[in-house]
């Protein structure tokens, strides 16, 4: 019997989704758990999977169609099998596109707008960004060197030129004035559907949930040595990152403070049974948080390569609904990034965040004594609506002991 293929609801605040591309055309066999088609909704470009096996026996919907959540996309059914199209929620059959509508911009586009005068104020040379910084490398006085750029701007080839014509005029033994002007054209970039959702979640998130924040220094000495340890027994693509460290401890410390791994709603809130750990990913133009689940059930290095597959997924623009659905705690990790401290905005409808620094090696005193050991920063942006800040430090306290003693994960 034929099955009707619908548009997921991917997310609590999806309404609809772009229907991309249709992987399987009409007439191609299909097993169920195949990729159907790849729609585009606020968070990410997502591969749709097949409920059913059999035939496509039709699309719906065309390419490049606006398509509600739960309105029907395509039939799959047995070959031959006659099949009726079904109505769309709205009441209306078949969406159609218009031959002269193009599927919406995936990329941002950047459109120049025209400064309003291109003279500077006298005493100023217009430069290139690169053009100065030759210049100043080399010590070029920029206003004895003769601009080919748009209106006299002095662009790379100039100083070059300046440089290897062995003009002395050009040359300064003094420091190049630091004010020298830089001509730049405006920008105006057109949001994508992904950064439009994270200024909008954001802002409701700082808007409607009053956040509060607790931070600790861990030491990271036992995890640090735990780490190398164990991956000289990994092969390359297998080796332990902090972060998966960070993720199974946060899973277990959740186990103890379910209060955190919960979700406000109304007049009540709900304390999920399971612990999915979300991890932010930075993604072009936006950030996006994949859903790693039952985090708490599962090894550390199975941890590492699933959390890995799905990070992949998301850079690649082809994260499965199951990725990005579901995370019950997140992790925003800019350690990589040299970063001491930062805080987190929760994640909407979650009710906590913890924003991981970078581990370093610092001077410490331990016993009256200074020595050298790995610390590392974390923060916890709480929604007072659900916990305090008693409650939020008593968990950053409990996260200590598997950070300090990472055995604890192990058994």
């Amino acid at each position: 019997m034929a099955e009707t293929i619908s548009m997921p609801k991917l997310g609590f605040d999806m309404a609809e989704g772009l229907l991309v591309r249709w992987v399987k055309q009409v007439g191609e066999n299909i097993n169920k758990g195949d990729v159907l088609a790849e729609i585009e909704t606020d968070k990410a470009t997502v591969e749709v999977e097949s409920s059913a096996s059999g035939v496509v026996l039709q699309h719906i919907v065309e390419q490049g169609t606006m398509v509600p959540v739960n309105a029907p996309i395509a039939i799959v059914g047995a070959a031959g099998e006659r099949v009726d199209a079904p109505v769309a929620d709205s009441g209306k059959p078949k969406a159609e596109v218009k031959a002269d509508e193009k599927p919406l911009p995936t990329q941002p586009t950047v459109v120049p707008v025209q400064q309003t005068s291109s003279h500077l104020e006298s005493g100023l040379v217009k430069a290139s960004p690169l053009a100065k910084k030759i210049a100043k490398d080399n010590q070029v006085d920029l206003s004895r060197v003769q601009g080919t750029g748009p209106g006299g701007r002095v662009v790379r080839k100039d100083v070059e030129s300046a440089l290897t014509s062995g003009q002395p005029s050009t040359v300064s033994s003094r420091p190049i004035p630091s004010f020298v002007a830089v001509s730049h054209e405006d920008e105006v970039v057109q949001l994508t559907k992904l950064r439009q959702a994270v200024a909008r979640r954001m802002t409701e998130s700082k808007t409607t949930v009053p956040h509060f924040y607790v931070t600790h220094v861990y030491k990271m000495d036992a995890v640090m040595a735990m780490r190398k340890q164990a991956n000289e027994y990994l092969p390359e693509n297998e080796k332990l990152s902090v972060n998966d460290f960070i993720i199974k401890a946060v899973a277990l410390t959740l186990r103890e403070f379910p209060n955190l791994n919960a979700t406000f709603a109304g007049d009540k809130v709900v304390r999920h049974g399971a612990v999915n750990v979300g991890v932010a990913v930075a993604v072009e133009n936006g950030l996006l948080t994949i859903a790693h689940k039952d985090t708490d059930q599962k090894p550390l290095r199975q941890i590492s390569g699933e959390v890995k597959a799905m990070v992949a997924r998301a850079r690649g623009g082809k994260v499965k609904p199951d990725d990005i659905e579901g995370s019950t705690f997140s992790i925003s990790n800019l350690g990589m990034y040299d970063v001491e401290n930062f805080i987190a905005i929760v994640n909407p409808p979650e009710a906590a965040i913890l924003a991981v620094g970078s581990a370093k090696e610092v001077p410490v005193v331990e016993n009256g004594e200074i020595k050298v050991g790995w610390r590392m920063k974390a923060t916890i942006s709480v929604d007072h609506r659900v916990s305090d800040g008693a409650e939020a430090a008593q968990f950053m306290q409990a996260l200590a002991g598997y950070l300090e003693a990472p055995v604890l994960m192990l058994v």
